[in-house]
């Protein structure tokens, strides 16, 4: 009776040690896990990819079922008014995030018109100014041998400022200083709790930011520093890479990530200097969503990436195409609905024809440069012209 009592003692004490131990192991690593966990999918998540074409441009509006709101983007200079109309059109009065994914006017000009039309809390940027070309800074005049230098006179009262090629950033810059709202750097790993089970997450800058000499086998570097962020509503997700180039693909590629997506915002407009084959097979998007401009003269999208996502078997809609384009979920498994703003009967596989270069390799400047394409040379019918009689 003895050895069975002593017996029962040592099993109770390991017992008592391997309750212990889990009860430290739960509350060290468990009970906080629990605590970050969203809770589950409630109500209807929306997600609008605006339509802010014909030039390119990305503006996308994120409305969660508790009322949150967040703006990806504001579309290009000229298309504030757009993005502003379709903030009105859908009762919203106040962004809680507007995310800026990098300083590229088709991103970041409409921000201006944003910041007049609605309260802003919050904004989140990559804290990058853009880069400007030497042959694109303003050249000061050499002063004459002998000659006196008279200081600089002051700006007459209400004068314009000069328009720049950068003056799309000095607005966005003024606008965000007077509206008040709360500033920050994106952070990779940052969390934004959207409510009813809701998440934005924080991808990228990660490590040290992208050189013009790291993109020598092509795209644009303030591209490769584009935020890139994902968005998890129950078991919908949906990644959200800005402008995001190869270089920047491949850096996911090697952080232990979770960046695969039911819904990709396919990048930099369907550039060829992106939306890789081994990115695209580890995100593996059913949906593939294409935001860009029918005047861009840049072929987007290109077609070796319609064709990449062609064979993925992936679903694809277009802004150019079909318009602003409208997801819905509840988070629930096979619940997602796109509706495009129109029909279209042309085929959404079929690229565009590039007449510039989108890399820095060739000069590839992005401010502004999204103009109409050439207008075609009218014909002259044969004999038009010429004298009777000859």
């Amino acid at each position: 009776m003895k050895r069975a009592t002593r017996g029962c003692g040592c099993a109770a004490a390991v017992l008592v040690v391997v309750v212990g131990i889990g009860a430290f192991l739960g509350y060290r690593y468990v009970l906080p896990w629990w605590k970050k966990k969203p809770p589950p999918a409630s109500g209807e998540l929306t997600v609008r990819v605006l339509d802010v074409g014909p030039v390119n441009g990305d503006s996308i509006l994120i409305t969660s079922s508790g009322g949150k709101t967040v703006l990806i983007d504001a579309g290009d200079t000229t298309k504030g008014k757009a993005v502003v109309d379709a903030l009105k059109r859908n009762n919203i009065q106040q962004l809680d995030y507007l995310i800026v994914t990098h300083p590229h006017p088709d991103h970041m000009g409409g921000a201006t018109e944003v910041f007049k039309a609605v309260k802003v809390l919050n904004v989140i940027d990559n804290g990058l100014p853009p880069s400007i070309p030497a042959n694109l800074l303003p050249q000061a005049k050499p002063a004459k041998p002998g000659a006196k230098t008279a200081p600089p006179k002051p700006p007459a009262k209400n004068a314009r400022k000069p328009v720049t090629v950068i003056s799309f950033y000095d607005n966005y810059q003024e606008a965000l200083g007077a509206s008040g709202a709360h500033y920050e750097k994106a952070q990779a790993g940052a969390k934004y709790d959207l409510g009813n089970g809701a998440l934005l997450t924080i991808l990228t800058p990660i490590d040290t930011e992208f050189t013009k000499d790291q993109m020598k086998t092509g795209g644009n570097e303030a591209n490769a520093n584009s935020i890139v962020a994902r968005l998890d509503y129950g078991s919908f997700s949906m990644l959200l890479p800005g402008d995001a180039e190869d270089q920047t693909e491949h850096r996911l590629l090697t952080k232990e990530l979770n960046i695969q997506s039911k819904v990709l915002k396919v990048s930099h407009h369907g550039s060829k200097y992106a939306s890789s084959e081994e990115f695209l097979k580890r995100v593996k998007p059913e949906i593939a969503i294409v935001s860009c401009g029918a005047w861009n003269r840049y072929g987007h999208p290109a077609q070796a990436v319609l064709d990449r996502l062609r064979a993925l078997n992936v679903k694809l809609y277009r802004t150019d195409l079909q318009g602003e384009l409208t997801i819905t979920t509840r988070g629930k498994d096979g619940d997602i609905v796109v509706k495009p703003a129109k029909e279209t009967t042309e085929d959404l596989f079929a690229g565009r024809q590039a007449q510039k270069d989108d890399a820095s390799r060739s000069g590839f400047i992005a401010y502004g440069d999204f103009g109409p394409p050439p207008k075609p040379k009218k014909e002259v019918p044969v004999g038009k012209g010429s004298r009777q009689g000859q």
